[in-house]
């Protein structure tokens, strides 16, 4: 993470130190940025770039930068915004975001969104960045989520195409079984890669309004439209279209199993696209989760992260021109690339590779709805126990009904609803 303290020059004279490691109390002229930064690639010399033409942009602001662990920021972050908060975070839109926007405790944006014309070049996120009708986030990149496949091993199988429909990726994965090739890789020893088959089986066959009042607790686990969507995903495991011994793998350990060519398919994000192996990577395309149901508007998970300004912020104005410069599309592509992800500002230069590319139409066309993936739109914990169901569920799917069971005990226990 950064901490960043902006501070007009003017006022220098009584701006606060910055300890390294932690945020400090700032001047009531100071504005504060603090920002969620991964340990994984070129993540802070992407954010320096972006801060060093702000600073360009606006001369008189002077920026100090401080970078504090991931881990720790995730733990701060609570009582930074209920106490003596910097002047912007970063953080994730959804339930993550609204979970302080309910509380209280972020800045309304809506007059930043109608003034800096967002409502139309970030309309795809709108709806994550949204509580109660008012906008409280400026979006940043996001990833978009489909299927990676071996179009060798399609060609092969003798598909024809990428499949469109459920029966169509059914199909196929019948096709890909007989040529003696696992039609599905999944590493289930992480847990969120089943959340991303859960979020887009529910997606399909119930739609995103639905899969929004399950995230926030509001519809039982043993409601029937529950129940069809692991019916869906049962089928697949009955039939054994994915790899074998999935829960012995991660993420990492899939890897290889595309490159030898023994697994065709992964759900995964695009950000994926950046590991691909050089051997594969010719042979290797991308399609969107099929339509289920023809009647159901699609939807999509697209988790993006974004700016926020906390209620008790000092130096409003600042924080504003920062977050209005960071939107440009220019900078949200740079930042997006720079990150390995997509830019969610419709406006952004297309991303250069080809997967990103489909990943940013897809994305940037959607309608029916932009989900932030299922353990960033739920509370923690509740997110936690659904993981660790699925993973159960995954192991014996004949338990079907009472992991249901157990996740409704668990829902009423956390939302008391």
């Amino acid at each position: 993470m950064i901490s960043l303290r902006l501070r007009r020059l003017a006022y220098a004279s009584t701006a606060a130190a910055v300890v390294a490691g932690a945020l400090c109390c700032a001047a009531a002229d100071a504005a504060t940025l603090s920002v969620n930064v991964s340990a994984r690639g070129n993540q802070r010399a992407t954010w320096q770039d972006a801060f060093d033409k702000f600073k360009k942009a606006n001369p008189d602001v002077d920026l100090r930068v401080t970078y504090i662990a991931d881990d720790a920021y995730k733990v701060q972050i609570g009582g930074w915004l209920a106490t003596d908060p910097p002047d912007v975070v970063s953080w994730n839109a959804g339930e993550r975001m609204a979970y302080y926007a309910q509380r209280g405790l972020l800045e309304d944006l809506s007059s930043d969104w109608n003034k800096n014309g967002w409502s139309q070049q970030y309309a795809s996120v709108k709806e994550a960045s949204t509580y109660q009708g008012k906008q409280y986030a400026a979006p940043l990149g996001y990833d978009a989520y489909g299927f990676f496949y071996r179009k060798d091993l399609f060609e092969k199988a003798g598909i024809k195409g990428e499949p469109k429909t459920w029966g169509e990726f059914l199909d196929a994965c019948k096709k890909l079984k007989e040529s003696g090739v696992a039609p599905i890789v999944v590493g289930a020893r992480d847990s969120w890669t089943l959340a991303a088959w859960f979020d887009y089986l529910d997606l399909r066959i119930n739609g995103y309004a639905f899969h929004e009042k399950l995230m926030s607790g509001e519809v039982p686990y043993t409601d029937a439209r529950v129940k069809n969507v692991f019916t869906a995903w049962k089928k697949l495991i009955d039939d054994h279209y994915f790899i074998d011994n999935a829960l012995a793998y991660d993420l990492d350990a899939t890897t290889p199993l595309l490159v030898n060519g023994k697994g065709a398919m992964m759900l995964m994000g695009t950000f994926f696209s950046a590991l691909i192996p050089a051997p594969i990577r010719a042979e290797t395309g991308y399609f969107r989760f099929p339509v289920i149901d023809a009647n159901v508007p699609i939807a999509e998970d697209g988790p993006v992260n974004v700016l926020l300004i906390p209620a008790k912020a000092k130096n409003k104005a600042d924080a504003r021109k920062l977050l209005a410069f960071m939107e440009q599309p220019q900078i949200n592509a740079d930042l997006a690339k720079g990150w390995g992800q997509l830019p969610s500002n419709s406006q952004a230069t297309e991303p250069e590779n080809a997967i990103s590319k489909v990943g940013f139409q897809t994305l940037a066309n959607t309608r029916g709805g932009i989900a932030q993936f299922y353990d960033r739109d739920m509370q923690k914990e509740m997110a936690d126990e659904g993981m660790k169901a699925m993973q159960q569920f995954y192991s014996d799917p004949s338990q079907l009904d009472a992991v249901l069971v157990s996740l409704e005990a668990t829902r009423k226990r956390i939302y008391k609803k």
